[in-house]
């Protein structure tokens, strides 16, 4: 028996607004989405440094790992619409996938627009009427049920059977990220959590030595983050020093864990420049490169061991005279140069701000939710969607993920 027909409206074109206008139309609704951008899936097009990492291949297991906020609440949702419901969905549109290191899910061709090329395809031949630069003031309700929206600039009233609310949160602003979403739900009664930027870079007290580095990316290292002698995050990967400090894969990762620390005073990053080698290894591998260039200055025997810009960091950091000849270095300089390598240290200053966090740490309490259909408790008709809600993953196409299947649910319920 197919559904009744009704006139559903979509606030925000992005990655979840788009998907769950496509499955409420092909339930045969009458579907219209509202952008107050200029254009659909603006963020979606800088996602994955312009490439796009749709989702994750990864094992369900891991999807929820790799949630960091709220997983539990996925259950439904990643089961009901999973990681290859997504890539299949894609390439039934006509987008070829490949999947890369970390089971990243990337568009074939390399490019978001892509991606959102096959996404506004299909909208339209679903017929679903997408008005642009047409900003949603309010969520209209009577009687704990909705009713429609108030365009802002027009104050014209549009009615609707039920409202999707797919507004993003707050990271990258410039693409209309404003946390509209949070200001319909405090006016319907929801709590919304405190807010935070998340997968974001650090800035590093050690300003001047972080300069030196600038543009300097190092692979396959692993940090660790402490907090009053207490682990709070290690892993390996990939990092990017910058004019300010510290970006890069394992960096945003690291991020999310530290939100509820930040404010405390002994913040530290180590990096373990050598996390293959045990200390001992490394001090054998250093005596080898030594003996080899036994007549050299200790400033000129490091070219083996270090990219170029690291070794007057590494230098100054181990409290070695740079003129000194390598054969004359004590067993105790050594042992300072190898405990400098496994950690070189540095004190986190603060996380950067929303304009470049990928995503929104908090949101509307998933309490409220129900996580069977993504309909409000407190307002029958409305329904919340992707990273408006308290939900938040890892890097790797997590987020992705959580905005797809929340979509879906949406979509397929109203």
């Amino acid at each position: 028996m197919s559904k009744e027909r009704k006139r559903i409206i979509v606030v925000g074109a992005g990655a979840a607004g788009m998907l769950a206008a496509i499955y409420a139309a092909r339930n045969g609704h009458e579907v219209l989405l509202l952008e107050k951008n200029d254009k659909a899936g603006k963020k979606l097009y800088i996602t994955g440094k312009g490439r796009c990492n749709i989702t994750n291949a990864c094992e369900m297991e891991d999807l929820f790992k790799n949630v960091m906020s709220n997983p539990k609440f996925l259950y439904g949702a990643f089961y009901g619409y999973s990681n290859y419901d997504v890539i299949d969905f894609f390439e039934q549109l006509g987008l070829k996938t490949k999947i890369e290191r970390g089971g990243r899910v990337f568009p074939e061709s390399d490019k978001s627009s892509d991606v959102i090329g096959v996404l506004l395809k299909e909208l339209k031949r679903l017929q679903v009427d997408i008005r642009y630069q047409c900003e949603v003031e309010q969520i209209l309700t009577e009687d704990s049920a909705v009713k429609g929206v108030l365009i802002k600039k027009t104050q014209e009233k549009l009615s609707a059977d039920n409202v999707i609310v797919a507004t993003g949160g707050l990271s990258y602003p410039s693409t209309g990220s404003t946390g509209d979403g949070y200001r319909f739900a405090k006016s319907m009664g929801h709590t919304v959590t405190k807010l935070s930027p998340s997968l974001v870079p650090m800035n590093m007290k050690e300003i001047e030595l972080v300069k030196e580095l600038q543009g300097l990316s190092l692979k396959n290292i692993e940090i660790t983050v402490t907090s009053q002698n207490k682990v709070i995050y290690s892993e390996f990967g990939e990092l990017l020093f910058t004019h300010f400090g510290i970006s890069g894969p394992v960096i945003l990762s690291a991020s999310s864990y530290l939100v509820p620390y930040m404010g405390q005073k002994d913040l530290t990053l180590s990096i373990d420049l050598k996390p293959a080698l045990t200390k001992e290894q490394l001090d054998a591998r250093i005596l080898r490169d030594f003996d080899e260039f036994k007549n050299k200055q200790y400033k000129n025997a490091l070219d083996q061991l270090l990219p170029r810009k690291m070794i007057q960091v590494i230098i100054a950091l181990s409290k070695i005279d740079p003129e000194k000849k390598v054969n004359l270095i004590t067993k105790e300089e050594r042992k300072r140069l190898v405990d400098t390598l496994k950690a070189m240290t540095l004190s986190i200053d603060r996380l950067r701000d929303y304009n470049e966090a990928v995503i929104t740490k908090g949101g509307i309490t998933v309490k409220e939710i129900n996580p069977s259909t993504m309909e409000s408790r407190l307002i029958s008709g409305v329904y919340y969607i992707g990273e408006v809600l308290d939900l938040d993953a890892l890097t790797g196409g997590f987020n992705l993920q959580i905005a797809w299947s929340t979509a879906y649910l949406a979509g397929n319920s109203v």
